[in-house]
C-alpha cells in the first residue's frame, strides 16, 4: 500500500490558514527544497513531520494522506433499480477482490497461460456494437434473429476465463444486480450474480457482465454505459430491433406498440425495456423518429415482471432460502462455475473459517456457517 499526501486537501487547508511553502519549511524544521518535494509528490513526510504537517494545516490524518493500492480490484457494479453507488459499496467490493486473490491458485480453466481476448477500442457506437456481438453470435452458435438462452451466456463467460459466482443477495433496493472484480495482478475475473431478480433482467445482467469481460479497461460511468449497450445488442441486435421498428411505428396506438413490445419480450426471454431501448437505438442510428412510450412502458414493464418468477424461486422450486448443499449443487450445474470447488479446496487446506466466507461472498454470518460447513 503506497502513500501520498492529498494535494488538493493540503493546499486549500494551506490557502485557508495563509500558509505558504516558506512558512511550512521554517514551521517543520526542513528545507523550502522538501516541502516543494511533499507539494509535487515526489517524496513522503517522516512519520514526525508529517504529525506536525498535520496539526499545522488542521487536518486528520485520514484527509492529509492517500493510500494508493497497487493492482487494486476493479470493481463494476449498479445498484438495483439506479441506487446511488456511494465510495463505502467501491471499497467494500475491492474487500472481497482482496479475499479473491487467496482463491486464484485454485483456477481449473484448461488455459491459463494466455489471456482472453478482449476488445482493442470498446465504445458505445450502434454500428460498432452490431458487429462486435454479431461475432460472438457466431461464436456461440446462435444466429442473427435466434434467442440467446442462459447456457449461451454461462459458456461464455467460460471461454472468457471468467468465474461465476451465484448468490442469494436478496431483492431490495440496497442490494446489487451482479458485481464484477477484475483482479490486475493475476488479469482474472469473478462475477457476482444476484439470483433474486426477474429472470429476464437477470439474463440481461449476465450479457452485461460478458460485456465488462470484454472491456476491462474501461472505468466507471464509461464501463457501465458500454456494458449497457453492449448486452442489449447482443440480446436484441439490428435484425431484430430494425424488424420491430417498421412493425411498432405503423401501430396505430401506443396500446398495440406495447402490446407487440411486450410479445417480443416474451418470445426472446427478455425485458421490454431492452426490447423498447434496442428498437429506439436502432431509429436513432438510422436518423427515424424514436418511439415514444414513456412513462407508460415501466408501468406494463411492472405488470410483466409480476407474472414470473425471480431466477431464486425458479431454481430452488420456491424453497428460499434453500439448505445450503442444495444451494451449492445446484448453482455448480447450471452455472458450470468452478468457484464452490475452489473455495471449499482454499478452506480445508488453509483451515479457514466462515468468517472468509462470510466476506467472499457478501453474506450474512448464519449463511456463511452453514455453507462453510458443506463446502468443507
Amino acid at each position: 500500500m503506497e502513500k501520498r499526501l492529498n494535494l488538493e486537501h493540503l493546499i486549500q487547508a494551506m490557502d485557508t490558514r495563509g500558509l505558504h511553502q516558506a512558512r511550512l519549511a521554517r514551521e517543520l524544521s526542513v528545507s523550502r527544497e522538501c516541502v516543494s518535494k511533499w507539494l509535487n509528490n515526489k517524496s513522503f513526510p517522516r512519520p514526525d513531520k508529517l504529525l506536525h504537517l498535520s496539526r499545522l494545516v488542521g487536518l486528520g490524518f485520514s484527509e492529509l494522506v492517500v493510500r494508493e493500492e497497487r493492482n487494486a480490484p476493479v470493481v463494476a457494479f449498479r445498484n438495483m433499480r439506479g441506487a446511488k453507488t456511494k465510495d463505502h459499496h467501491i471499497e467494500h467490493a475491492q474487500t472481497m477482490g482482496r479475499m479473491l486473490r487467496h482463491l486464484v491458485p485454485y483456477l481449473t480453466f484448461d488455459d491459463v497461460l494466455s489471456m482472453p481476448p478482449v476488445l482493442k477500442d470498446p465504445r458505445c457506437d450502434y454500428d460498432y456494437l452490431q458487429q462486435v456481438t454479431g461475432k460472438i453470435r457466431q461464436e456461440i452458435l446462435v444466429g442473427a434473429t435466434e434467442t440467446i438462452d442462459f447456457n449461451h451466456l454461462i459458456r461464455h463467460f467460460s471461454r472468457l476465463q471468467a468465474v461465476l459466482i451465484p448468490v442469494l443477495w436478496g431483492d431490495n433496493n440496497q442490494q446489487k444486480n451482479a458485481t464484477h472484480i477484475y483482479l490486475p495482478d493475476s488479469q482474472t475475473t469473478w462475477v457476482y450474480l444476484n439470483l433474486d431478480v426477474n429472470m429476464h433482467d437477470f439474463k440481461f445482467w449476465m450479457a452485461h457482465e460478458l460485456g465488462h469481460c470484454l472491456a476491462p479497461q474501461l472505468r466507471d460511468d464509461d464501463a457501465e454505459d458500454f456494458a449497457d449497450t453492449f448486452a442489449g445488442s447482443l440480446l436484441f441486435p439490428h435484425e431484430l430491433a430494425s424488424h420491430a421498428y417498421k412493425k411498432i411505428s405503423q401501430m396505430a396506438s401506443d396500446q398495440a406498440m406495447l402490446d407487440e413490445i411486450i410479445k417480443l419480450a416474451q418470445e426472446h426471454i427478455i425485458s421490454p425495456l431492452t426490447v423498447y431501448r434496442q428498437t429506439n437505438f436502432f431509429a436513432q442510428s438510422s436518423g427515424h423518429p424514436l418511439l415514444q412510450l414513456e412513462p407508460q412502458i415501466y408501468k406494463r414493464i411492472t405488470r410483466f415482471n409480476r407474472a414470473y418468477l425471480n431466477v431464486s424461486r425458479s431454481l430452488f422450486d420456491g424453497a428460499i432460502p434453500p439448505e445450503p448443499v442444495t444451494y451449492k449443487d445446484i448453482v455448480v450445474q447450471t452455472f458450470e462455475t468452478p468457484f464452490f470447488t475452489m473455495l471449499g479446496n482454499y478452506l480445508r487446506e488453509q483451515h479457514k473459517g466462515p468468517g472468509f466466507v462470510q466476506t467472499v461472498m457478501d453474506i450474512p454470518l448464519l449463511d456463511a456457517r452453514s455453507l462453510h460447513e458443506a463446502l468443507t
